[in-house]
């Protein structure tokens, strides 16, 4: 009797301790599968108008050298027609120097857009300069009559001159223009309704870069921003290739594209104490992400009076932010939101 009673109590131990071990395991993968899955939300940022016309080589150099000692991921164009011609055919000696940094671009964590080819009018690939008149570029992208056709050999030279300065593009930026003759054919356009490229822009670019032309077979668009009702907009897909317009959803508070130190802010981004700006409203309203835009003239080392705020932000970022967000390129966002069908695969960034 006594053994069996043992033999009973024994079985009994078993089972609650088999029960704790239960119980023990399903609170640890729990929590283990909770810190796995913690969001984060992704940083990055467009770089407008970037050139050697409006600053220097070497501060193209120490804005690279200091995104990639800091781990910033964003974006800069490289209007290789700034001045009217080629940069990549002929360069003097600040253009070659220039495009040298240019090349590092990438593997120092940033993206390098086309922002056409002279953010003005058209560029005669032929005679090898910027036409002395007519449509600017960025209008251009907008005209309902242009075909698929025309628009992938103007963007496919693009990609050629790029090839020549030694990098390739990795994505699409509009060269936005106020001048007179612009403003009033937007406004004919806008009276026909919302105003938006023509698809064969999409179509060409989804062609490009099926044909391995970009250094991304998915190319991010910068087009228009909302603080509020930001997107991200599939334009064109095939496969593992696609156009997507990533809009961003901060503004410019690095000195614009007047340099002006009436639009430098770094609390509008993230205050001292870390409590507020946009970085964190998104954050605390679970956003996908904060991206915002930047111009050479505010932001570039040289003589940007927007230089020094966007060291104060970094700083800020790494001191109160540290493992709740999580910098990437542009074109590495696009390419994971497309091959994972949404937003699921921020999480298993690094």
């Amino acid at each position: 009797m006594i053994r069996i009673t043992n033999m009973i109590l024994a079985k009994n131990a078993y089972g609650i301790l088999a029960i704790f071990l239960s119980i023990c395991i399903f609170i640890l993968s729990g929590c283990s599968s909770q810190e796995k899955k913690e969001p984060k939300m992704i940083l990055s940022f467009y770089l407008d108008d970037t050139s050697p016309g409006i600053a220097g080589p070497e501060a193209l150099k120490t804005f690279l050298d200091y995104c990639k000692a800091n781990g910033i991921r964003g974006e800069s164009t490289v209007v290789l027609g700034y001045d009217g011609e080629s940069m990549a055919v002929e360069p003097d000696s600040i253009e070659k120097k220039f495009l040298e940094y240019a090349a590092k671009s990438y593997e120092s964590g940033i993206d390098t857009h086309m922002e056409i080819m002279t953010h003005h009018e058209l560029f005669d690939f032929e005679a090898g300069s910027i036409r002395e008149s007519g449509i600017h570029e960025g209008l251009w992208l907008h005209e309902p009559d242009v075909a698929e056709e025309i628009y992938r050999a103007y963007f496919s030279n693009i990609l050629e001159h790029g090839e020549k300065a030694g990098f390739r593009f990795t994505g699409f930026t509009w060269p936005g223009c106020g001048c007179e003759a612009c403003s009033a054919r937007y406004a004919e356009l806008r009276a026909e309704g919302p105003l938006k490229f023509n698809p064969g822009v999409f179509d060409a670019l989804l062609d490009l870069a099926m044909q391995d032309r970009f250094g991304t077979p998915v190319i991010p668009i910068f087009y228009e921003s909302s603080e509020t009702d930001y997107k991200i907009i599939q334009k064109a897909a095939d496969g593992e290739y696609a156009v997507y317009d990533l809009m961003p959803n901060a503004e410019d508070q690095m000195g614009i594209w007047d340099n002006t130190t009436d639009r430098v802010d770094p609390d509008y981004y993230i205050t001292e104490d870390g409590k507020s700006g946009i970085i964190m409203r998104h954050l605390e309203e679970g956003a996908p992400y904060c991206i915002w835009y930047m111009h050479w003239q505010g932001l570039n080392p040289e003589n940007g009076v927007g230089w020094e705020a966007f060291k104060t932000v970094v700083e800020r970022i790494e001191k109160h932010l540290s493992g709740r967000v999580v910098w990437m390129r542009p074109s590495d966002i696009v390419s994971g939101y497309h091959k994972a069908g949404g937003w699921d695969f921020v999480s298993e960034v690094d």
